[in-house]
């Protein structure tokens, strides 16, 4: 055990550096840690907060800057595949995870909004009684989530009893007819504003039915919730909350208005007859954010904001239309106090550390009908830290991830915070075998009585590392600067075509210009040893004396120097082939020689296309498209680290545990017998110059365990949604012969998908080999495993490459060559026909691509 700081120091210095922990509070980490000392209830208190939403750390006595450090317990430590089991399997803990986020319980919300329900017509005669209670008639209804359908809507017949209506509200409803719509909107000559949101009209008319609407709706000047170009004084005191709003069509004045709040209205223009100080003298505060603002230039909205002599907040998009950062923006706004809820002093102070500002957090949305395992499933993304395990060989594989306990999840996040959080194992006895997790918690800025404690999410993520699109995950950011980059990227990707050369040169000589010359293989692959039995092939010990190397690791530089490499050896592995074996390098690759190919699907690398990802998913949410996606890791196998999901913030946290591509998943996939399969093709590449590809006449099938389904359930299940079994999981071999029948027997023929396949096989090497001609290299020939996926309509994706494929059902089963001669291919004779092909030139069982 360890009894000494100096022991403690030398057995942890690397966990200490790592975590920051000053120097001057080691002595104090190690006493608390050796003793179990947890004294934070002894200077800090939490609060609730937002509306009971969130809870909050205070400090309860002053706490000077470095002056104490405070042991962290964890709630919950767990493998994410885990999570869902691991709650239901502990009930308690479920329950302590829901005191912690404040989540309510699921059964009373039902119960209550059940309770609280009103028909259409209570709701009715609910607002013509409040409107007589005030001394008018009705003007304004809300019947949101009403059930209320076409026929519904006109037996209410509202034009009829409600000819005045100012605003009308059918929020979540369930109307299905433009005509309906424009018939009710004709009669009501003075509607100023209309919700007419998730209702099917709205999801089937998009643009269209918005320009319909306006033209029967004249007066119209917000539409879902955004000001139409026709809008006037009229909204704006309608957004500034001004009582007149609600009850007359009439413009009044806005000399009472002194705040604003026109955020996320959809707004083109400041338009210049209503924003100027004679028409609002005294507008003080004014909010911008989420608007697009394209339709003057950044000149011009600045000159009309430099016009309000009392100005003093402004919140604007960061990065948006005015500007790129807070200090910009302050800059060209010298009169302001307060940018984005800062003082606009510090932020002139701070500079660029000030980069996103003051942004509206992020809760769950929940339905009443989720249940309380549901919602601490979504919640938990703004609560969770991760850390990886390792020991002196590797890095684990999989990521842990952590809740701090009631103490540690009470920390809100700040770009400026008072205190900082560390992981930290600490090891009694100085071994990674008695190793204990625990959080640390210490200020880095002087706290007083009552001051909130923060912390930084994201500590150490600069913009470098794409900071402001992280913060997505906690806090509303600007739509519109993130979907403005994606369209960018999709505009590009669109206009993206490399023009593949033909080649046509000689084919490559054989190898053995002597007779009955006999090639020495030196190789690491058992498959390879007990299988490749032709006369032409020997076995050698020594790589250096070897003609070919076949081997499973990478053959660099540094391993080169190391074995005595020759320069005239052959190996498996082509120059810079890590541009289609390395997942983010394979999307780059074929985007940047195809574009946007139907065969791939839309692909961001998390490490630099985070924005434009966070873009692509407002829009699809925006258009009412599915939104599943899965993270991949950039370079790992078997599904290790992949995870699918359709919450936004997990898709961004995900990014956390190290690179990974985020990949549009395939929602639809063709289907075997019920459950999902993909393929596993080889393709054999014995030159790039002359381009010579082959395809192996062997491929096989990899099918799931469970039957297929999109129950959000299911998304954790690996046995429903992957396909590699032979690791440890049962594995159903479906011979290729018995499957090609009988999937043509369920769905339709199987020649012209293997045709499909062919083809984008091809255009990835030849797009790959176009863009890196460095990858030739005469020297080189090699295999990969190409994984395919059907789409229900029976359409090719290609999901990953892979070098050295693991090749053991190639060598285990025979099969027919059901798209060939019909011959038996024997199993035993696999890396035969592979070793013929590339060293031999021979074409038994391959195909030339």
């Amino acid at each position: 055990m360890i009894t000494s700081l100096e022991e403690f120091i030398q057995a942890h210095g690397v966990l200490l550096a790592s975590a920051g922990v000053p120097s001057s509070l080691h002595a104090q980490l190690f006493q608390k840690l050796s003793s179990q000392v947890f004294d934070s209830g002894d200077f800090f208190q939490i609060e609730v907060c937002e509306n009971g939403k969130q809870r909050k750390l205070l400090a309860s006595t002053h706490l000077s800057k470095q002056s104490h450090i405070f042991l962290i317990d964890h709630a919950w430590s767990f493998r994410l595949p885990d999570a869902r089991a691991q709650l239901r399997e502990h009930p308690r803990l479920m329950e302590r995870l829901g005191a912690m986020m404040c989540i309510s319980d699921s059964a009373e919300e039902r119960e209550c909004v059940s309770d609280e329900k009103l028909t259409v017509e209570d709701a009715i005669i609910a607002a013509e009684a409040e409107a007589k209670e005030l001394g008018h008639e009705l003007y304004w209804l809300e019947l949101d989530e009403s059930e209320i359908d076409d026929e519904k809507l006109k037996s209410l017949d509202l034009p009829g009893r409600f000819p005045n209506l100012i605003g009308l509200s059918l929020w979540g409803n369930k109307l299905n007819s433009e005509v309906t719509v424009r018939q009710l909107l004709e009669s009501l000559h003075n509607l100023k504003a209309l919700w007419i949101n998730e209702n099917p009209v709205t999801v089937k008319g998009g643009a269209a039915l918005k320009e319909a609407i306006l033209l029967s709706a004249p007066h119209l000047e917000l539409y879902n919730s955004q000001l139409t170009d026709r809008y006037g004084k009229w909204a704006i005191a309608f957004c500034a909350g001004i009582p007149w709003a609600k009850i007359s069509s009439i413009e009044g004045n806005l000399n009472d208005v002194e705040s604003v709040d026109l955020s996320d209205r959809g707004i083109d223009c400041l338009n210049p007859k209503i924003f100027n100080p004679i028409e609002i003298p005294f507008l003080s505060v004014l909010n911008l954010k989420g608007n697009p603002l394209n339709g003057q230039t950044k000149s011009n909205v600045l000159e009309t904001l430099k016009s309000f002599p009392n100005l003093q907040s402004l919140e604007v998009t960061i990065p948006g239309p005015l500007g790129t950062t807070l200090i910009e923006i302050a800059e060209l706004l010298p009169n302001l106090l307060m940018l984005n809820g800062v003082d606009a002093a510090k932020v002139m102070e701070h500079g660029e550390n000030f980069i996103v500002g003051n942004l509206e957090q992020r809760f769950p949305e929940f339905s009443p009908n989720d249940s309380t395992e549901e919602r601490i499933l979504h919640a938990m993304w703004a609560y969770m830290m991760t850390y990886r395990l390792c020991d002196e060989e590797k890095l684990d594989e999989t990521p842990i991830w952590y809740i701090m306990d009631e103490l540690g999840s009470a920390l809100r996040h700040s770009d400026n915070p008072n205190f900082r959080v560390s992981p930290f194992m600490y090891m009694p006895d100085g071994s990674l075998q008695s190793a204990i997790s625990y959080s640390l918690l210490w200020p880095v800025k002087d706290a007083d009585k009552g001051d909130e404690c923060t912390r930084d999410f994201l500590f150490g993520f600069g913009e470098d590392k794409q900071r402001s699109a992280r913060l997505t995950a906690w806090f509303h950011t600007p739509m519109d600067y993130f979907e403005k980059i994606y369209r960018e990227s999709r505009r590009r990707l669109e206009n993206t075509h490399t023009n593949i050369s033909s080649y046509n040169a000689p084919a490559t000589e054989r190898i053995m210009k002597v007779p009955d010359r006999v090639l020495t293989v030196y190789t690491d692959l058992p498959q390879v040893l007990e299988t490749l039995k032709r006369s032409e092939f020997t076995f050698c010990d020594d790589p250096v004396a070897a003609d070919i190397l076949w081997i499973s690791t990478q053959i660099d530089d540094d391993l080169t120097r190391a074995l005595g490499l020759r320069d005239d050896q052959f190996i498996n592995q082509f120059p810079y082939e890590a541009c289609i074996v390395m997942k983010h390098h394979l999307a780059k690759t074929i985007q940047q020689a195809h574009g946007a190919p139907y065969w791939f699907q839309t692909t961001y690398d998390m490490e630099t296309e985070m924005s434009a990802f966070i873009g692509d998913y407002y829009v699809r949410k925006k258009e009412g498209k599915d939104n599943l996606w899965i993270m991949k890791p950039w370079n790992m196998a078997r599904t290790i680290d992949t995870s699918i999901t359709d919450y936004l913030p997990a898709l961004i946290r995900l990014a956390e545990t190290g690179p990974k591509i985020c990949q549009k998943y395939v929602e639809h996939p063709a289907l075997f017998e019920g459950k999902k399969f993909d393929l596993r093709y080889v393709v054999l590449l014995r030159s790039l110059d002359p381009f010579e590809l082959f395809l192996s006449d062997v491929f096989w099938t990899r099918i799931s365990n469970n039957k297929y389904t999109l129950d959000r359930e299911s998304l954790s299940e690996y046995e429903t949604h992957f396909t590699v079994m032979n690791y440890g999981r049962k594995l159903v071999h479906v011979n290729t012969h018995d499957f090609i029948p009988a999937f043509e027997k369920e769905h339709i023929d199987w020649r012209n998908i293997h045709e499909k396949v062919r083809h984008m096989l091809r255009a990835v090497f030849e797009g790959a080999f176009e863009l890196h001609p460095e990858m030739h290299s005469s020297r080189a020939r090699a295999i990969y495993g190409v994984d395919v996926l059907l789409t229900d309509t029976y359409e090719p994706r290609l999901l990953e490459i892979t070098y050295c494929p693991d090749c053991t059902r190639a060598c285990k089963y025979d099969v027919i060559n059901v798209l060939g001669n019909g011959n038996m291919i024997k199993a035993t004779e696999f890396f035969d026909d592979v070793f013929g092909c590339l060293f031999l030139n021979s074409e038994r069982n391959v195909s030339r691509l």
